[in-house]
């Protein structure tokens, strides 16, 4: 089985599709992307660069 065929495990450990049970949210006041846990609400993570999380959906 190629690794680029299937959605399975990666040769090199990289991530493949999206992070589970997390989102992101952004903060116009802070105007930074805040990663949070879907599940208890908690706020986990902010990026400093003003940049969105890779491979963490949005909310709406």
């Amino acid at each position: 089985m190629n690794p680029w065929q299937e959605n399975g495990i990666n040769e090199d450990g990289q991530r493949n599709g999206a992070v589970k049970e997390r989102s992101q949210v952004f903060n116009p006041k802070t105007e930074q992307w805040v990663k949070r846990d879907s599940n208890t609400g908690q706020f986990i993570d902010v990026n400093q660069k003003g940049q969105p999380h890779k491979g963490v959906r949005r909310e709406k």
